[in-house]
């Protein structure tokens, strides 16, 4: 499936979903959002979010959390810069065009990674995994909400048979929790601590992982 996807192609698709983003997906994905974000400020210091889009979470993060935001299209991004000037959100310290599958930044420099409906938008997801550990601290967590597939039955063979449509959209729908199990197996350095589902209808959960050591 990652084969149905690339980055020029993702870019695309979000450079045109930017205009009405915010309306098509705002209450959707609301909930999540805010579990997402309060999961972070529970941890704090300075957290990253990839795939921050219009930056539609970031005026949820306490003032005392230090926020890097990216995203790979920058008209989402020039719709979070303008939300962060309007709101005086003065915690937020960067907002750049950035590849969840390869971050411009050192290991080990965030206490948090945020990844919110990202994983299942990237086209190599495993490898945007190891890049959110990679800048993950040891004792920090990534935290995702994310689309999971069904994996199996009637609703599986739909979301495959969607899969062509989707992607060329921007997002995968088969995308069974199995995958981020599956990825957490060839890793010594992250422990799975939390899955648990978010409306709306099951089909979204909050996945956390804990970063163990220095990788």
């Amino acid at each position: 499936m990652a084969m149905q996807m690339s980055t020029a192609g993702v870019t695309r698709a979000y450079d045109r979903w930017s205009p009405v983003y915010d309306l098509v997906f705002g209450a959707v994905f609301r909930k999540g959002r805010r579990a997402a974000v309060a999961t972070a400020d529970r941890i704090g210091g300075r957290i990253i979010e990839v795939g921050v889009g219009t930056g539609i979470s970031l005026p949820q993060y306490a003032r005392t959390s230090r926020i890097t935001a990216i995203d790979l299209s920058d008209p989402m991004l020039g719709k979070a810069r303008e939300r962060v000037r309007r709101l005086g959100l003065s915690n937020v310290e960067e907002i750049a065009v950035g590849d969840a599958e390869a971050l411009g930044y050192a290991a080990n420099s965030f206490d948090v990674v945020v990844a919110q409906y990202v994983v299942t938008a990237v086209p190599n997801p495993e490898r945007a995994l190891d890049e959110f550990v990679r800048v993950c601290k040891p004792g920090g967590e990534i935290v995702i909400a994310t689309r999971e597939g069904a994996g199996e039955g009637l609703r599986g063979a739909i979301e495959r048979l969607l899969m062509p449509v989707t992607s060329r959209l921007g997002f995968r729908t088969d995308f069974p929790f199995s995958r981020y199990t599956d990825w957490a197996a060839t890793r010594d350095d992250v422990t799975l601590v939390e899955h648990r589902p978010l409306p709306p209808l099951g089909h979204f959960s909050l996945v956390r992982f804990a970063k163990t050591k220095i990788s």
